[in-house]
């Protein structure tokens, strides 16, 4: 991928990697809903948007 193009999709490790938290963190929150997520055939991806608005939902809550 070009250094330039920010990603779409991204694998779960690098989902937790943005957020700072651990792989099995990431999964647990797939799991239970709490973070949106894609698959492409047995792929799970994660939508930059989804990161986006996981944060967005933490910040409201903690309001």
């Amino acid at each position: 991928m070009s250094a330039g193009i920010s990603p779409v999709l991204l694998r779960p490790e690098e989902a937790a990697e943005c957020l700072g938290i651990g792989r099995t963190k990431i999964y647990e929150l797939i799991r239970s809903g709490a973070l949106r997520f894609v698959r492409i055939g047995t792929l799970r991806r994660v939508p930059a948007s989804a990161l986006t608005e996981f944060v967005a939902h933490l910040e409201e809550e903690a309001a």
